[in-house]
């Protein structure tokens, strides 16, 4: 036991429960599910009598509303420690799976969890945190079909700073048109598809060949939240996020600046500077 540090006290409590109770899958692994996480995915459509690999996490997600009587999961309750601390921020940083076999439709699969680590704290470019690591293993029957590595940090943000977004090679373009007023979509010089976000290849025909075109930076309103928790690095609460559909046909998600949004209310971007390297675009009614 470490009385000196609660958080670490916590953390070996846990970690000496071992696995939770086994929680069951609400739903036995069925066609309908698995075509509708296809379709979201953006993936060919899938009935060979097994379900992808990938969907192991969600056969056995809690819901929006867990039951009370469901087996305590040692990352939420881990969470809440860290919550209490004041470390109210989350971001994920690590997921490793591994499958033994394919699950087939019928089967209804549980899945066991146990904590195993918690390291901290740490000082990040987000703010001071913990790195919180469990393991899950899915059953079908008494026979392991599925294991995960999953950590995140939980995180104090940092005072006074502003959430910055990852630049890679695949989006380093549409960061750059913001810098110069301009709202830039990738686009295949293949077959011409325009996408974003941005990534490393064409969804629709695989070509490595991409460009961009710039977009009149005008859409409507396809849906919105307002964000009232957790608090937000540089954000006063609560703000609205909506996802904007632009009139060049695809999506984008930001944030909206001039009162109450609503679906479908035409809107659009203006480039708000934040510092020498940091141009974000934001809505606002049309």
């Amino acid at each position: 036991m470490n009385a000196m540090n609660p958080i670490l006290d916590a953390a070996e409590r846990l970690k000496a429960l071992g696995s939770c109770g086994f929680r069951e899958a609400r739903d036995p692994v069925n066609q309908p599910m698995i075509n509708n996480w296809t379709e979201v995915m953006g993936g060919p459509a899938w009935d060979d009598g097994v379900a992808p690999p990938a969907m192991i996490q969600v056969w056995t997600m809690r819901g929006l509303h867990p039951s009370a009587s469901l087996p305590e999961d040692p990352l939420w309750a881990m969470s809440a420690v860290l919550d209490e601390a004041g470390y109210t921020s989350v971001v994920a940083t690590n997921s490793e799976q591994t499958y033994h076999r394919y699950v087939k439709l019928g089967e209804r699969l549980t899945v066991r969890s146990r904590l195993s680590d918690v390291v901290g704290p740490k000082r990040t470019a987000l703010g001071e945190g913990w790195f919180v690591t469990t393991e899950s293993v899915w059953y079908s029957g008494d026979e392991p079909v599925a294991t995960m590595m999953f950590r995140i940090l939980k995180y104090r943000p940092a005072p006074r700073q502003v959430l910055r977004p990852v630049v890679t090679d695949d989006n380093a373009f549409f960061w750059e048109g913001t810098g110069s007023g301009e709202l830039r979509i990738q686009k295949c010089l293949q077959c011409g598809r325009l996408r974003h976000p941005p990534g490393p290849m064409c969804p629709a025909c695989g070509s490595g060949s991409l460009s961009y075109a710039v977009a009149k930076g005008e859409g409507t309103v396809f849906s919105y939240v307002v964000h009232h928790h957790p608090a937000v690095p540089g954000r006063e609460l609560p703000f609205i996020v909506v996802l904007v559909e632009l009139t060049e046909g695809v999506r984008m998600v930001g944030s909206f600046d001039g009162g109450q949004a609503s679906i479908g209310q035409p809107v659009r971007v203006r480039f708000q500077r934040i510092d020498e390297t940091l141009t974000m675009p934001v809505w606002e009614a049309a």
